[in-house]
């Protein structure tokens, strides 16, 4: 069992690098953290978590910068994004930068996904919210494409490029999480993911579902749970469901604050 934590890295929090070598020195096998390029000040779309929107939302580090700085200060934290927005990001470019990550990592990055749920920030990307989960197909597709091949090219209905070169390639290609459990999450994960990466809730249902997506895969796909609660039962309970990864929730706060509770999580998965 792999046990990691997800986290929102801000500029009100502990510094990305300080994190990455303290959840390595404490034994921790990864670090996930969360995006946002910008939340409008238009509330229009509602909070899932309902009630007002945490101020974290407001003030996330870009992920691949953040990795970055934990990466070059440790040899063999994994290094996520939890999720990356990928109907707000150009995939030839972020291409290019999450491969530029797991150069410098040395292999070490994975690529959790998500469609997102902030309606006039996709918007502001020029995203229509409806048809945002064929783009993040295609333009996961397409970043896999240009991982994998020195001439890449593309063409769907919403990404589309003719033979291109771009360096450099990935050490290891990061295996794509996708994110959610919505009807067609599963799809999403057999179609072109490597594994799932749901959000911790009733255990019961997370073995539910990791029973199905395997029985349907015919095989073991990879299940990293996201912002689980750093308690025994919990964790007890998703070792019990099989899944592979626990991501233990970590608060936003200054660095002292982090690394005591660091040390109340590294007792608890030891």
């Amino acid at each position: 069992m792999r046990f990691g934590v997800s986290t929102f890295v801000t500029d009100e929090g502990i510094a990305p690098a300080d994190l990455g070598r303290a959840l390595e020195e404490r034994g921790f096998a990864s670090l996930f953290v969360a995006e946002h390029t910008h939340i409008p000040v238009s509330r229009e779309t509602p909070y899932p978590g309902g009630g007002d929107l945490p101020r974290i939302y407001y003030r996330t580090l870009d992920p691949i910068v953040a990795l970055t700085a934990a990466a070059v200060v440790t040899e063999r934290l994994t290094l996520g994004t939890g999720i990356a927005l990928i109907p707000q990001r150009d995939p030839i470019v972020f291409a290019k930068e999450v491969a530029s990550l797991d150069f410098i990592s040395g292999g070490r990055t994975a690529l959790g996904i998500g469609g997102g749920w902030n309606r006039e920030e996709m918007r502001d990307h020029g995203t229509e919210p409806k048809t945002r989960m064929a783009l993040m197909r295609e333009r996961v597709l397409a970043m896999k494409e240009i991982w994998a091949n020195d001439e890449a090219e593309f063409h769907g209905e919403h990404v589309d490029f003719d033979p291109m070169f771009s360096w450099p390639k990935p050490v290891r290609t990061p295996p794509v999480l996708v994110g959610g459990w919505g009807p067609k999450t599963f799809d999403r994960v057999l179609d072109y993911g490597d594994g799932w990466m749901p959000i911790a809730e009733d255990p019961a249902r997370i073995a539910e579902g990791v029973r199905e997506l395997r029985e349907r895969a015919g095989r073991r796909i990879p299940v990293t749970v996201y912002a689980a609660p750093a308690k025994k039962e919990a964790v007890d309970a998703l070792i019990a469901a099989e899944v592979d990864e626990i991501l233990l929730y970590l608060p936003t706060k200054p660095a002292d604050e982090t690394l005591s509770r660091l040390d109340r999580m590294a007792e608890l998965i030891a």
